[in-house]
Order: C-alpha cells, then structure tokens, then sequence
C-alpha cells in the first residue's frame, strides 16, 4: 500500500521549496547547519536554495539564490564562518526592499525560509513573515507577478537558528558558535599563561561581548581568573582597592601570574565603561605590576568549529527543516533552541522579547534581573564564579577531613575538578586531603593535606596529578577503612570512570562489615567513555570528542588530491560507542559501528555500495569509524580488509587507530567548566549531608542517599545513589542500560545519505525506532 506524504518522509517536502540563508556575524558551526539544512531538505523531498550574502543576496536575487545540492554541502563541516557568505543590509530594512525580496522569492516558488543569525536577523525575518501578503499585493498591484503567483505563495514559514558566540539570545542553552569562540580564548589564554608564568606579569584579555558576559565568564572559570568584568553583572563601588587587594594576595600565595578577563561591554555601576587599558592604568600605578593587555578580536570568530557546534547545528539544522515542512499558515515564527539534550522549537519573538528585556535590565540598574534573565546556565557560572574568586579561607574551621582521589584512567578535567573542590572546600572551613593512586594509595596510606596554593594552575592542565589506577577497593577493604580511620577523613570524592562507579559501590556494600566506611560519598564521573550511569556526559569526553573530530578532520585532509579513498578510524570507549557515533556526526562519517547498534555482515555490505555509488560523485573521500568493541568478530582488521576486497577498482583504503591520544591533551573549555561545577557541587552537597550525618559527637552514614553520583541530566547538576543506579547498569559491558544519544545516530545517516524509513516526527526527535529497542528515554 502506497504511503501518504505524512507517514513517507520522503515525500513530505515533495512540491515545496526551502532556502537558507546566513545573517549578520558570522560564527563557527553556521556550515554544519547549513549543510544539515540542505541535506535534510533534500531527503524529504523539497528543492533547497542557498541565498549567497545574506539578507542583502534576498533582496538582489539572480545568481545569490541559486538550487543546493548533496555534494556542494561536502566538506564544509570543518570549515569556520560561512560559505555562503553574510552582510549587513541596510536594504532588508526598509518596505521597498523587503518587496523586492518577496518578488525573488515567489519567482522561484520558495515559501519557506531558514535563517541562521542573531536576534537582529531573526526580528528582521520575522517581520517579513508578518508582512508577506501585504508585499504580495503590492507585487501584483505593481504588475510584478502574478495573482495565481500570489496565490501559490500566499504564506511564508519562517524558522530561524541562532548564529552568535556570545550566547547572547534568551531561550537557547547554547548557540552556534560560542563553544568554538572559546576555544579560540582558552588556546590564547594558555599561551598567554605561559609567558605571564615566566615573568610574573598580570595580563588583561578582552573578549568579545558587547551586551553579554557569558565568553567572559565561563573564560574566567576556564582559565580560573583573578578577576572577571561582564556588563550583566558591574563591580561593586570602590571595586579598585577590591581588585588591587585580590592581585595582591595572589601574589603573596606564591602565584607567578594574573589574569584578568574583560569583555568588551564591561561597564561600572553608574554604565561608565571599563576597558583593558583603565584596568592595567590601574594596576601598573597602584601595584606596580608589569601589565600586559591583549584584545582578542575576531580571532574568536575565526577557526574550525568545535565538535560541540557541529553537532549542535546539524541536530538544529534537521529540526529547523521539520519544522518548516510541518508549518501551517496559522504557525507562529519559531526558533531552534537547545534544551537540555534536545533541539525543540520555540516562539521566535518571545525568545527575542527575553533577550531584549536583559539589556533594559542593565539598562535601568538592574543587574540582578538581568543575570536571572540571562537563565540558568549563566547564573550558575556566575554563582560557581563568585564562589571560587574568594581568596581568604575563614578563620574557624570545621573540624572535617574530606578526601579527593582519582580513579580509573587518566582524562582530560580531572585537575579542574579537584582544584574546584578543594578550594570550595577550604572555604567551607575544612581540611582537604589528596589520596595519591586511587583506590590503591587510600590503602596505602598515600594521603596527605592539599592547600589553596597546591592546586594552583591546575584548571587548563590534563591528566591526573594526584595519579590515578584502575584498581578497585574489594581487594584492601579492611585496609581502606584502617586508614579512613587513621587519617580521621569524613567524606570521600571520588573523580573517575567506570571503577570509581564499581568502587563506590563496593564501599557501600561493604558498610555492613567496616563501620568506618560509614561515611558520605560523591562519585564524579570523568571519563573518555562517558558510560557511566546517571549522567548525560562524563568530564574528559569532550575533550577526546574534539581530539577525534579534529583527527579525522586531518585525515580527510590529507586525501586531498589523491585518488578515491577510505579511512577506516578505531575509537575510544570499550562497549560505550558515544565517541564514534558523536565524533561520526562531527566528521561527517559515512558509518560508526558501535556495540549498542547491532549490525551484521549485510549491513557492511550495504554500507561499501553506499561508498561505491559516493565515489561516482565529485565526493572523493569515505570515513567509517568503528568503536573498539563493537563487535569480538568484525575487528578493524576484518572491516579494513572487507572494504579494501570490495573497492577494489573504485577506491582504496587506510586504517588509523587513535588509541590514547584520545586521553591525553589540554581540557576543552567544556571540560574545564564542568569539572569545576563539578567539584563545587560535590562538596557543598558533602557539607549538608554531614550535617544530617552527625549523630552524638560522629559521623555515621548508612542511607542509600548518602552514596551519590553527581551527574549531569539535561544540563542539570543531580544527585542519584549508588544503589539505585546499580538497577540501570548492565556491568558485564560497563554501559548505562539507557543512553539519551543513541537518538541522534539516524541523523547521522541521513547527512551521510543512507536510505532510512522513518515516520515524520522520527526524523525531529530521532527516538522512536531506539525507544522500541528500549536504549533510549
């Protein structure tokens, strides 16, 4: 039986016609979207159009609008800015040059409008939405076009994806291109660190930022800055001797350097802008520091996208096309946003009302609002900020003896997590105490107290300091809890992977023969795999994800100009095929086997034709990425050999086993962040709960609730027990029996062009067909 339009997604855009279009500053991941936009379109259907320059491209038509196709969205994943280009246009804004934007338009029949751009931009569409049959009637009245013109054309749907680095639009966790700014400001703000080390010099950076701080914030938690100056939130009065007082003491702590992170919108209380210069002026005279500023400029706007923004516009890019394709004449302007894990759809203009509210916010005094307003996400960084800026430990002190250790492999934010907590922790009055070697060195003995100074510097620095194994705690019990006991500890953090989960565990089960490990504990989970349960994402994932992505970005590269080949790429993460199936999406691979998506030797064959049919276009190049333990049988040998066998003739292939290099490297910013949340959150959680611990002069914890993993669900910090996500576990694979990315691998073979049969909402949310196999919520 034939399929209707509705259930056929390859049908739903049969007879309608897209374009899209780039607006305003360009920013990194603007391509990706693009790219999914077309691919997206295609696939169902509809004839796609990019607009070339923009708004200004609209309103000039000709060659500007021309048709898309699959192969001319090749390669632009890992390129910066926008190959479409983008303008300012002064011409949009006015009535005769929307009208003539609309005549464009309705010649080519396209009544559906994809823009990516800031808040200006999407107001500007907006506008041309509610206008469009008021410039249609001035068309035909003018002779234009046609009434029947008029009449096919007689609604335009707009969607819109905002394109900013500054996070500035309300509505949105994150938009295309902030993660990859900071990237750009993390590499120089290293650098920078460096230089500043060897000649205990204070820099002054300025970010960019005109109307929000959140590059100069999360910045400031990234690199763990003196001083932070944001236009959301002015300094105090008198904020001078304040900052003065905090370089200072920094100094007096041993500290060789300053960093102190402006953006380029700071302003005092009574909206008196405060630039790098007036600062360095100020503390070149007051403290005689030798003070060096450095304007970062549009080197942030610049570079290869972060894996983060890839995938985030590609997920944006398929939503958008959704949405336009399901539109009705009645269907309000929307919005892509992200929303914890999802891409959803929200009003276009309540989301711009919001962002505009901030700036009458700060407008008026009102910085607080404004801060508020900005969501949750910016008031948690600048509450984590505020916490951490402090640099005088109280003088009472608690009496309690929190242990830090790492366990499990080594990965990228580990340091940036126990630098967090042990300064949070010093705050709260208690002795912090490091536990070199995991599990081991808390047998051993190998602990000792850890100050404000001893963790300086280690925020952008990878790997573990306090080293760690991946020895687990049933083994040395009796002498784990002799040494809790000795060295008085009350609470217990433990950074790490798969082993820190099972260790935890094990201490709680073993409660019942040592009362001394009665005592609370937090597991924070850090690893490359991210399988650990009870969070969405692990610290260090990120950063192998970027390792990988920008790997396979170079192998690709180095084809160019050869004849037709395959790459065959091995990840990272044993049973847990999140690196693959992410970094697959970030690449742009044409197939990632992992363990949670069976496939079988018809499915490889499928996918080598898949690679023979590509070669015959002008794409050249194939990449197949395979997780470590998919499949005991189909190695990366057997798939690198059945693919060289197959191509013979049409191309040819190369292997490349990343290994650990995936470990290693600096802390994305992401990593940097969470680690720091991270580490926070755990002890000022461990602070609470020993209080409802304290019985008659000690501590004694035995609840479920006492033993947690603090993880990371849709983008919000929680606490689960131990033994309750022991039920969601599957610990023969180390795997969360449930995992929320498994939705996006159907993306990633329609952008690789794979015929899927997948009912119209299955191609939004891309979670029915994995619910039905019950690995995703």
């Amino acid at each position: 039986m034939a399929q209707s339009p509705a259930s056929d997604p390859t049908k739903l855009g049969v007879g309608r016609a897209i374009a899209v279009l780039t607006s305003g500053g360009d920013a990194q991941g603007m391509n990706a979207a693009v790219r999914a936009t077309v691919r997206v379109g295609l696939y169902t259907g509809a004839k796609v159009f990019f607009v070339h320059e923009g708004y200004q491209g609209l309103v000039d038509g000709g060659d500007n609008i021309r048709p898309a196709t699959w192969e001319s969205v090749s390669m632009m994943l890992q390129l910066g800015g926008t190959v479409i280009g983008s303008a300012r246009c002064q011409d949009f804004r006015t009535r005769e040059g929307r009208t003539k934007a609309a005549c464009n338009l309705v010649k080519l029949g396209i009544t559906n409008l994809c823009v990516i751009g800031g808040d200006g931009s999407l107001t500007g569409a907006n506008q041309f939405r509610t206008e469009w049959k008021e410039l249609l009637a001035d068309l035909v009245k003018a002779g234009k076009i046609t009434a029947n013109e008029a009449k096919s054309s007689s609604h335009l749907n707009i969607v819109g994806m905002v394109g900013s680095i500054d996070n500035d639009f309300c509505g949105t966790d994150m938009t295309i291109g902030t993660d990859s700014a900071l990237h750009r400001i993390i590499e120089i703000v290293d650098a920078i660190a460096t230089t500043a080390q060897s000649h205990q010099r204070t820099f002054i950076l300025e970010v960019m930022g005109r109307h929000c701080g959140y590059l100069a914030l999360v910045t400031a938690l990234a690199c763990g800055a003196d001083w932070v100056f944001i236009p959301e939130m002015p300094p105090e009065d008198e904020w001078e001797e304040h900052l003065c007082r905090r370089l200072t003491d920094q100094r007096g702590r041993g500290s060789r350097l300053n960093i102190i992170i402006v953006a380029e919108g700071a302003i005092d209380r009574r909206g008196k802008p405060i630039s790098c210069d007036t600062v360095k002026e100020l503390v070149s005279k007051r403290l005689g520091f030798d003070t060096r500023t450095t304007i970062l400029g549009h080197v942030q706007r610049g570079g290869t996208p972060s894996a983060f923004d890839r995938i985030l516009a590609s997920r944006m890019g398929v939503e958008a096309v959704m949405a336009l394709l399901e539109a009705t004449p009645e269907t309000p302007a929307c919005v892509v946003s992200l929303s914890g894990n999802m891409a959803v759809r929200l009003p276009l203009m309540e989301c711009v009302q919001v962002t505009k509210d901030v700036t009458t916010a700060m407008s008026e005094g009102r910085f607080d609002d404004a801060v508020k307003l900005r969501g949750k996400s910016f008031e948690n960084n600048w509450n984590t900020y505020k916490m951490l800026a402090h640099v005088h430990p109280p003088d009472t002190k608690s009496n309690i003896n929190i242990a830090i250790l790492n366990v499990g492999a080594p990965c990228a934010g580990m340091n940036a997590a126990v630098r967090s907590a042990v300064r949070i922790g010093l705050l709260q009055g208690h002795q912090m105490l490091a536990v070199h070697d995991g599990y081991d060195g808390l047998a051993k003995g190998m602990i000792e107290p850890i100050g404000w100074s001893g963790v300086a510097g280690w925020t952008g620095k990878g790997g573990s300091i306090l080293g760690t194994k991946r020895s687990l705690p049933q083994e040395c019990m009796e002498e784990i809890s002799l040494n809790i006991s000795k060295f008085n500890i009350h609470c217990l953090i433990i950074i790490g992977g798969f082993e820190a989960f099972t260790g935890g565990l094990q201490m709680v089960q073993a409660r019942e023969k040592y009362e001394e490990l009665c005592i609370p504990l937090v597991v924070i989970p850090a690893t490359v795999s991210n399988n650990i349960p009870g969070s969405d994402f692990s610290i260090g994932a990120d950063t192998a994800l970027n390792t990988i992505t920008m790997t396979c970005d170079r192998i690709k590269q180095s084809a160019a100009g050869t004849k037709r080949r395959v790459f065959i790429v091995e990840t990272m993460g044993g049973y847990c095929g999140y690196l693959a199936t992410m970094a697959g999406m970030a690449s742009g691979a044409d197939a990632a086997y992992i363990y949670e998506d069976p496939f079988s030797i018809h499915d490889l064959e499928v996918n080598v034709e898949h690679l023979v049919e590509k070669m015959k276009t002008t794409v050249k190049r194939g990449l197949i990425l395979r997780n470590e333990k998919c499949n005991t049988n189909y190695t990366t040998d057997f798939i690198f050999n059945l693919y060289s066998e197959e191509g013979k003739g049409v191309f040819d292939c190369r292997k490349n086993v990343l290994g650990h290099m995936q470990q290693g490297g600096t802390p994305s910013p992401f990593d940097r962040n969470f680690g720091t949340k991270m580490g926070m959150k755990s002890v000022l959680w461990l602070t609470d709960k020993l209080k409802e611990c304290y019985r008659h002069g000690r501590i004694f914890a035995n609840s479920p609730d006492s033993a947690c993993v603090l993880g990371m669900k849709k983008r919000a910090l929680v606490f689960q027990p131990l033994t309750e996500l022991k039920e969601v576990t599957d610990f023969e694979h180390r795997l969360p029996k449930i995992q929320w990315w498994l939705k996006v691998r159907p993306i990633m073979k329609i952008l690789a062009k794979y015929d899927i049969s997948l009912d119209t909402s299955e191609i939004a949310t891309m979670e029915h067909v994995i619910k039905k196999k019950g690995l995703v919520q």
